[in-house]
């Protein structure tokens, strides 16, 4: 029995968003009217028009000024043949404020469609503003940042800390890192990951951060402290499966104590450019367990010189690539640059692994010199 005909051009009429359709010359052979009302346009003046001229008629249209950054965005998919996103902002007047500026945000998808003999013989082309999100992702950014310590000695050893949010991402990631002054010349090193993203990731966070901030103080052994933030953590909406490490270093007795709640492992960097990742005591995340369980731990000596590095996935994973590749890239940087001090060697990290251009995924990583 046939299927129903479908009618695609009531299918592409349809579709959610502003979406529209362009020769790989950048000739428009149609748009659905999401897409023109996004440009303020009407069909007549789309279809069968060049893209750059798009707004010769209106140069003050809210997207004019972006449009040769379209043009470069639908080229490189038609050129590759691969798909091609792009965040555009444009700076406008505020109609309701003469003289106030106001931001507003697209983010662009161009992706090629193949003809019967394998080219590329049409481009969809997605746009939709996003400029709520972006603005939600700023108080996000805000509350995070305020919830995050600073940079600060711990007693009299050095450390450095970077926080790297994902440009292009709408939403803030619940990344997060702590340095916790413990009695005597100890101290408690923090790193952890919230499942999803924007305030409700950062609310969650927060209450994590300062939970087993707490806990290391009161405390004896990472496992122990994780164990509590493990049953504080199935009290809290959106905190089950959330990733942590924690290190407890003693000075004293020169050894570094580390439990880990799914996370990805610690590095210790030996004076002589060895690393060592921390792998021997690693748990499920947080709440992921149907019933609570203690945490193994796990302790290791350090000399004095040698580098304690934690982070978060964004510094290490890669779409399509095996985690022990970026682990790899990561000892690489720090044997190459472990004589540096702790805020050059963690500008050095960050510039060896995060990629060119915008990042992912929010990154978090925190170096201290034992």
């Amino acid at each position: 029995m046939a299927g129903p005909e479908i009618d695609y051009a009531a299918v592409f009429q349809a579709l959610p968003g502003a979406v529209a359709l362009l020769t790989p010359e950048l000739i428009y052979v149609d748009a659905n009217d999401a897409f023109l009302r996004t440009v303020g346009l009407t069909r007549e003046q789309v279809i069968g028009n060049y893209l750059p001229d798009d707004f010769r008629d209106d140069p003050d249209a809210p997207v004019a000024a972006l449009t040769s950054k379209v043009q470069a965005s639908l080229l490189r998919a038609a050129e590759t043949g691969e798909r091609d996103t792009m965040a555009l902002r444009h700076t406008e007047e505020n109609p309701e404020r003469p003289g106030a500026l106001n931001d507003r945000y697209w983010t662009q998808i161009n992706i090629p469609v193949f003809g019967p003999d394998g080219r590329v013989a049409l481009l969809l082309h997605r746009v939709e503003e996003v400029t709520e999100f972006i603005r939600a992702r700023e108080v996000a950014l805000s509350l995070q940042k305020a919830m995050l310590p600073a940079a600060r000695p711990v007693g009299r050893h050095h450390a450095a800390v970077r926080y790297r949010p994902a440009a292009a991402a709408l939403n803030v990631a619940g990344d997060w890192y702590d340095l916790i002054d413990r009695p005597g010349d100890r101290m408690a090193v923090v790193v952890g990951d919230v499942v999803g993203h924007g305030l409700p990731a950062a609310g969650v966070m927060g209450q994590l951060r300062s939970a087993l901030s707490a806990a290391c103080l009161v405390i004896e052994g990472p496992a122990r402290a994780l164990e509590v933030l493990g049953l504080y953590a199935r009290t809290v909406d959106g905190a089950e499966n959330t990733t942590v490490a924690t290190v407890f270093v003693d000075w004293d007795t020169h050894t570094v104590t580390y439990s880990s709640a799914g996370h990805l492992p610690p590095a210790l960097t030996r004076a002589d450019g060895t690393v060592e990742f921390l792998d021997r005591a690693t748990d499920p995340p947080l709440a992921a367990r149907p019933r609570h369980a203690p945490r193994p731990q796990a302790a290791v000596a350090f000399r004095e010189g040698d580098v304690l590095v934690l982070y978060t996935d964004g510094l290490i994973e890669r779409r399509r690539e095996d985690i022990d590749v970026g682990l790899a890239r990561l000892a690489d940087s720090l044997s190459r640059h472990h004589a540096d001090d702790c805020e050059r060697l963690a500008d050095a990290v960050l510039g060896d692994l995060l990629p060119p251009g915008d990042a992912t995924d929010d990154t978090a990583l925190v170096i201290v010199r034992l």
